[in-house]
């Protein structure tokens, strides 16, 4: 049998405190409960590592899936919209970015502004292809502008062949 000793110098116990605990947000605390409870069942660390760091990866990508913003503002003779996008568009943020336009209502020419945002992955992509798509459908003609070069190229690549469609 062997037997394990963890030195007080070694670890940081204030990090399990009560009253630390209660000040940490609850997906750090998920993560170290998951870590520690697989490490246990595994009795491997290099198997809890991996598995909390998937999980504060997921935790991570969760939180920051809703840091997409999306605001419409119409033309004052009412026929076109521009929507202004902020933030980083990836696999996290493209259900709830599809989601953000109103396209029954909105007039015939639509503006999708993306010079505060950021594509990083195909994801986002089909998600801005799923948009154009509905507003098609209703008859309506869509512009996407202020792409930075990066995203311009992941777009121009990408765009009209994740969905099948071309």
């Amino acid at each position: 049998m062997i037997v394990y000793l963890i030195k007080p110098s070694v670890s940081d116990w204030h990090s399990i405190a009560p009253a630390t605990l209660k000040r940490m947000p609850a997906g750090e605390i998920g993560v170290m409960v998951i870590t520690v409870a697989v490490v246990v069942a595994t009795h491997n660390l290099a198997i809890g590592v991996v598995v909390g760091s998937l999980t504060g990866l997921v935790i991570f990508a969760r939180r920051v899936a809703h840091l997409a913003q999306v605001s419409a503002v119409v033309d004052p003779d009412g026929h076109q919209v521009v929507y202004a996008v902020t933030g980083e568009l990836f696999f996290a943020s493209s259900n709830d970015l599809v989601s953000q336009f109103n396209y029954a209502a909105d007039p015939d020419d639509v503006v999708i502004d993306l010079t505060d945002a950021h594509i990083w992955d195909a994801s986002s992509v089909a998600a801005l292809d799923a948009v154009e798509a509905k507003y098609t459908a209703r008859g309506k003609t869509v512009r996407i502008i202020g792409l930075n070069p990066p995203s311009a190229r992941m777009h121009d690549a990408l765009s009209g062949e994740l969905s099948g469609s071309h």
